[in-house]
């Protein structure tokens, strides 16, 4: 008796690997008769087909070693700051440039003082610019 189309069906309706499934020798007659996903369905409940426990042996998870390239560091928070000051300040200067509020040479002097921490925020960078055009 080659039951072997049965097992592919019990194998896609049950969602396990063939070799997991084991048919009762008593009710191999029922087995044959089974069409549908639904009668293979019935049939474990039944328990005319068993299943196999997985076998295999656990995965160990391997444990990372701290070395140089694999340390992750946070960014400071004053290096963070910084960052976004001096973003939004470039920016500000670089959108006056293009409106022809401030001239080059300007500009690069300005630049030099945002990459020295002179300005506390853009309405202060504002302000001395305002200064600077009277």
């Amino acid at each position: 008796m080659n039951l072997g189309k049965k097992k592919e069906l019990a194998k896609k309706t049950l969602k396990v690997g063939k070799s997991r499934i084991v048919f009762l020798e008593s009710r191999l007659d029922e087995i044959k008769e089974a069409i549908t996903k639904q009668d293979i369905r019935s049939l474990k409940a039944e328990g005319a087909i068993v299943l196999k426990d997985v076998k295999g042996r656990k995965k160990v998870k391997r444990k990372r070693k701290r070395r140089v390239g694999s340390i992750r560091k946070k960014v400071k928070t004053r290096k963070r700051d910084y960052v976004l000051m001096t973003r939004k300040l470039r920016k500000f200067l670089s959108e006056r440039k293009k409106r022809g509020e401030i001239s080059r040479k300007d500009v690069l002097e300005l630049r030099k003082k945002i990459r020295n921490r002179f300005f506390r925020s853009k309405a202060h960078l504002r302000e001395y610019v305002g200064g600077m055009k009277k």
